[in-house]
């Protein structure tokens, strides 16, 4: 186990994932339908890449659940692109990790998986964290809140859909499936509200692809070296590096009750992985 290393890719990841939240903030004048095909169509570079490369097979052998969980994560990833409209990116990054949560109450009826008590304990601090932005700051948009949050159930949703697939298919063909449809989902939806880029905008809508996959990909190595326990929490330090490009390239201003509810969301989140891992439930 490559701790160090696992770190490394990890804060990489994480970095690149909020450079990517980032880049869908400042193309504010682009359509989040045309951002979902750039992201996703910039994607499929390096995933066929990657299959082609290591001769592995393209079509997988459960097709349901493998376009199924696109569609799905097409249209999570959609509405959390929507939501970067009327939000600031720190809150709808901590928001859209609501997503575990979900998961966790979808798994105990469609997997039959069992939550401990003190883990609904945890989710419910995450979800007071949710009231607090919202109840408790006049200025959280309802629907950003409503689009992210829609987001994040249906991110739920993909977990329970993936580990549904478990270690039956490839991981890059998963990945592959999901930024098919996505592109396919995306372009449709622009023909009609198609917004010509211009400048430097082509420059950034072809940096969410990049952007993507580097955090994928890093991510990816992470798991592969180290323990979930050690590297799962870091995932969320891709909130504190967004919300602070936030404030520094958009002026984006946190007020008390945001960052208490940020910290809320993603303290009880991070309270669940330490208790799974410790007593791997």
């Amino acid at each position: 186990m490559d701790v160090k290393s696992a770190l490394k890719y990890m804060l990489f990841s994480t970095m690149a994932f909020a450079c990517m939240n980032a880049t869908v903030k400042h193309l504010k004048d682009v359509n989040a339908y045309q951002i979902v095909f750039f992201r996703s169509f910039g994607s499929l570079f390096f995933t066929f890449g990657f299959l082609l490369k290591n001769k592995i097979p393209i079509i997988g052998k459960h097709n349901t659940l493998l376009i199924l969980r696109s569609v799905v994560g097409a249209s999570s990833m959609l509405l959390f692109f929507m939501s970067v409209k009327y939000l600031s990116i720190g809150t709808a990054v901590s928001l859209r990790y609501t997503a575990p949560i979900f998961a966790a109450i979808m798994a105990v009826f469609l997997l039959r998986e069992r939550v401990k008590p003190l883990q609904w304990l945890f989710f419910a601090l995450s979800f007071i964290g949710v009231i607090v932005l919202k109840g408790l700051d006049a200025h959280i948009s309802g629907k950003g809140l409503i689009l992210v949050l829609i987001a994040a159930v249906l991110s739920g949703l993909v977990y329970v859909i993936i580990s549904k697939i478990g270690n039956r298919e490839h991981p890059a063909v998963i990945v592959n499936y999901f930024m098919v449809i996505a592109t396919v989902l995306g372009g449709v939806l622009s023909i009609n509200n198609w917004i010509s880029p211009k400048g430097t905008e082509w420059l950034f809508l072809g940096a969410l692809g990049v952007f993507g996959y580097l955090g994928q990909i890093y991510m990816t190595k992470a798991f592969q070296i180290a323990s979930t326990n050690i590297v799962a929490p870091l995932k969320y330090i891709e909130v504190v590096f967004t919300a602070t490009i936030g404030v520094m390239f958009f002026q984006e201003v946190y007020t008390l009750w945001n960052l208490l509810g940020i910290a809320l969301i993603i303290g009880g989140l991070l309270l669940n992985v330490w208790y799974k891992s410790k007593y791997n439930t």
